[in-house]
């Protein structure tokens, strides 16, 4: 995807006065004259920046701006090693607002609607998120923050709420809780807003099929304002980014060269109006493609595919390369297999085993059969024999924020 003319103009904007506004990039940048960066070719020669920066950076460091100009802070939600702590100004919070109101009429949804927020609260920028794109669009807010299922679904009847924001494991058990007790034709759910996870196709028809919703893929990271730099539309084939906030490339994650639109890679971010921690060039290890062409909506904001896994998913074993979303793919071709699914991999006897476990709700007579075809199709597919355990609905733990599905015990 070429740089357009705004994009140009900022990103020389930006790289003009980077060093003076960032004690950071200005010691990234020491050795580069970066007057000699005119060209997209040019800019494409700039070093990455990359998560192990940002935690170098600890806990100020990323701050362009002076500390009295920094009205908020968010950190990443992993829970090892050193955080990665983002600081905000005013205008960040309100651009990042700005962005997710545009998710919200992407997705169809208006100021008479009724959002129920269940992503969480404080450090991490999810709910904040939600909640500050749903009042600047003007619609009511209902911010119920994870987990207390019992009162998920009270506040979803009482209230009628109409939107549902989610992870898609806690939107999966939520459609799971709602089909149990029969509850659906009291609910006024008509869209749903999903994000934080990579989720398969399977998943996504059950959860809506359940629920009752049609549902938008929001896309973000807490390195990146947070949720609501990109949604999907109503055709559902990409995520729109917002390129007037944001430069979008795609890399070969080994050799750090960009590739042709179409093809997947890593996508890489540089943020062109953020002020209280630029980043340039920001590594996101998602694994995505530019999708050419227009899209049939009429939106024109370019769309990169729903994000298939990240680099840092990759696992190996007997020499192969796997993704959790190549299990997805497999199952979703097996007739009365559910979306869920979890593969232990242990070192056993000297060689490495794979154990998939996926849901069914098929009687137990008819379980060898499937078994036997997720065994021919991933040896196809991945060329890895794997151990198949078909389960009841339900064996496998639910989660009310992201789920594990790979477990490598190996180590």
């Amino acid at each position: 995807m070429r740089m357009n003319e705004y994009q140009r103009e900022v990103v020389t904007e930006l790289l003009s006065e980077i060093k003076h506004r960032s004690p950071f990039y200005a010691e990234k940048f020491k050795d580069i004259d970066l007057t000699n960066i005119r060209t997209q070719e040019d800019f494409e020669t700039l070093p990455f920046t990359d998560k192990g920066d940002l935690r170098e950076a600890y806990p100020l460091g990323l701050a362009a701006v002076p500390e009295k100009d920094i009205v908020r802070i968010h950190s990443s939600s992993g829970t090892t090693g050193t955080p990665v702590v983002i600081p905000y100004t005013k205008k960040d919070v309100e651009d990042w607002a700005v962005m997710f109101e545009r998710c919200y009429r992407m997705a169809g949804i208006t100021e008479k609607d009724r959002i129920q927020i269940t992503p969480g609260y404080g450090l991490w920028t999810a709910g904040i998120g939600f909640q500050a794109g749903c009042e600047r669009l003007g619609a009511m807010a209902i911010p119920m923050g994870p987990g207390n299922t019992e009162k998920q679904l009270r506040m979803m009847e009482d209230m009628q709420s109409t939107v549902l924001c989610a992870t898609s494991s806690y939107a999966l058990l939520l459609a799971e809780e709602i089909k149990r007790r029969g509850i659906k034709d009291r609910l006024a759910l008509r869209k749903g807003v999903i994000g934080s996870e990579r989720w398969g196709e399977k998943m996504r028809n059950e959860i809506a099929a359940d629920l009752g919703v049609e549902f938008y893929d929001i896309y973000g990271l807490t390195e990146i304002y947070g949720p609501g730099i990109g949604i999907s539309c109503d055709y559902r084939n990409g995520i729109h980014m917002w390129d007037d906030y944001l430069y979008f490339e795609i890399i070969d994650p080994k050799t750090g060269e960009t590739v042709p639109d179409g093809t997947v890679g890593e996508l890489v971010i540089t943020t062109l109006r953020k002020e209280g921690a630029p980043l340039i060039r920001y590594r996101t290890h998602d694994l995505t493609r530019i999708i050419p062409g227009d899209c049939p909506c009429g939106s024109r904001f370019p769309r990169i595919d729903i994000i298939v896994g990240r680099t840092d998913d990759m696992i190996k074993v007997k020499g192969v390369n796997m993704f959790p979303a190549q299990f997805d793919e497999v199952l979703s071709t097996i007739d009365g297999a559910t979306s869920e699914y979890q593969v232990m991999i242990d070192h056993l006897m000297g060689r490495d085993e794979v154990t998939v476990y996926f849901e069914t709700d098929r009687p137990e007579d008819q379980r060898p059969a499937m078994e036997q075809e997720l065994v021919q199709k991933i040896k196809s597919k991945i060329n890895v024999t794997v151990k198949p355990m078909a389960v009841s609905v339900g064996y496998l733990p639910r989660s009310e924020k992201k789920t594990n599905r790979i477990f490598d015990n190996r180590y």
